[in-house]
């Protein structure tokens, strides 16, 4: 396997992977076939099969050898180096660029290789200095593609600083790994049901592509010709759902295939995982304030939860197209994600299962009934009023959907006053809230940079307000929802003390 290319007469500067412009004439050459079979059939009927044929490989050569020769001149108008105080890339032929990043902002070495890179032992490496701008483009560096080799040295190289564990429990090594019996919580996510309906959307939308819509519907209509419409929209939602439960499975494997949580020498945490696409995420621990366990609704009712990281430079936006880079291990039972969280942290126990939260006042579960309530009665009133204008067959469906959302409503408030709860841990302040999607975060104290005291007209008359800690890590931003007053101000002047003491007027 080829080291990368050294530019001769130029230092330690190098070049990227010369095999990057056969990966770009394979992907152009697969993206012509997918679109030359249908141009191929498109054209034999007015012009011959010979004359089709003709066409379609004269398109076909020259899209390939246009976007080989392109690739061509960016491999060789790239190069890179990483000095002792700098990251610099230069690209671009018409528009050279010039960009560098300094060497101690520099937070994330994230490496991707799609299933073609990996066939040629390649692979893209992502520098992050963990800063959000505009566009984002400014505080990363790209580098697509180089060797394996050279992206782990790269990654060794950028990430290998000293870490602080002084007075802290574990070692370095292997913190998680794979266990095949996760994929039993794929299923009870969110994912399930949204995918199936996304099959059942890309069905429609394809047959209409082609013509058959009508053809698609009058089929179904014949499937289910004699039976009640009920049953039939009950049948197709369960055909939606088993095939979002085949698709919810596939692309957890597809996820997690291979998945190892390490604490590498030097103080970084570092996620492995995918089966076609393999992706390699680096988190430094100095850049750690905590960590979050998520329990969304089915996984929470079948006791297991996921862990996220809150860290510096890991904000919504780089999360890549399947998971957010935060999550350091996906739903397990809820014990082992309390047990991972406290290897993450160092601690023996994580804050997240060790800390006594203390319940919220009764007029905040009062709240909860009255949006979830006040939410189902709007969605009533609407479909009867649309029934008075329109058909009575939104009234029925108003009186169905008022008699199954309104316990339903009740449930979910009920169960969101039941999870708040705030609490004080050693290092850390822990938050609790949500039902759909319940969260726990733990916050270390001096990663608190500010609270917000937040009190609408509503609050003050039940007495309850909420507190915002704000922070540099994670969403930048934690709350503890309808606190009492009292208990709200206490938990964060004993939070980060002197904080917020000089604006409290005691009794």
């Amino acid at each position: 396997m080829s080291e990368p290319d050294t530019v001769r007469g130029d230092g330690d500067w190098r070049q990227l992977d010369r095999r990057t412009v056969v990966v770009a004439a394979l992907v152009m050459g697969g993206i012509a076939v997918s679109g030359g079979v249908p141009a191929f059939v498109a054209l034999a009927v007015p012009f011959g099969a010979w004359a089709a044929l003709g066409w379609v490989l004269a398109g076909a050569v020259v899209v390939i050898g246009g976007s080989a020769g392109a690739e061509y001149v960016r491999w060789r108008r790239t190069r890179y180096r990483i000095g002792p105080e700098r990251a610099e890339l230069h690209t671009g032929l018409l528009l050279v660029k010039r960009r560098s990043l300094a060497r101690e902002r520099i937070r994330s070495v994230d490496l991707t290789a799609h299933p073609l890179l990996r066939v040629f032992g390649l692979v893209k490496v992502r520098i992050g200095t963990g800063e959000h701008n505009g566009g984002g483009s400014d505080s990363t560096l790209e580098l697509q593609p180089v060797t394996r080799q050279e992206a782990d040295r790269l990654r060794r190289e950028l990430l290998g600083r000293a870490a602080t564990t002084a007075g802290r429990t574990h070692t370095d090594g292997r913190l998680a790994t794979l266990d095949p019996r996760w994929i039993r919580y794929a299923p009870v996510s969110f994912t399930a049901p949204l995918l199936g309906f996304a099959a059942g959307g890309a069905v429609m939308q394809g047959s209409e592509w082609v013509g058959m819509q009508m053809g698609v519907i009058n089929w179904v209509g014949d499937l289910f010709s004699g039976v009640a419409v009920a049953w039939m929209v009950v049948t197709l939602a369960a055909a939606l759902l088993v095939a979002g439960v085949v698709g919810a499975l596939g692309l957890f494997v597809e996820m997690w295939w291979g998945y190892r949580l390490d604490r590498e020498p030097g103080g970084t945490l570092r996620v492995q995982r995918g089966l076609f696409t393999s992706r390699s995420i680096s988190i430094e621990e100095r850049r750690l304030r905590g960590v979050e366990v998520v329990e969304p609704l089915g996984v929470r009712l079948v006791g297991a939860a996921r862990v996220d990281a809150v860290a510096t430079g890991l904000a919504e936006g780089e999360s890549d197209k399947h998971t957010d880079h935060k999550t350091l291990i996906p739903a397990v039972p809820r014990a082992l994600a309390d047990s991972v969280a406290a290897l993450v942290l160092r601690e023996p126990v994580s804050p997240t299962s060790a800390a006594r939260l203390v319940p919220h006042p009764i007029a905040a579960r009062g709240r909860r009934l009255r949006w979830s309530v006040g939410t189902v009665l709007g969605v009533v009133l609407l479909l009867v009023v649309l029934g008075l204008l329109l058909t009575d067959v939104l009234l029925y469906v108003a009186v169905a959907f008022a008699v199954v959302m309104l316990p339903v409503a009740v449930l979910l408030a009920v169960d969101a006053y039941r999870a708040l709860g705030h609490g004080l841990t050693g290092e850390y302040l822990v938050m609790r809230s949500g039902t759909v999607k319940r969260a726990t975060v733990a916050l270390r104290r001096d990663g608190v940079i500010g609270f917000t005291v937040k009190q609408s007209v509503f609050q003050r008359r039940a007495g309850l307000i909420t507190v915002v800690a704000t922070t540099a890590a994670g969403s930048g931003a934690y709350s503890v929802y309808d606190a009492g007053t009292a208990e709200g101000l206490l938990f964060a002047e004993d939070a980060v003390e002197g904080l917020l003491g000089e604006f409290l007027e005691r009794a």
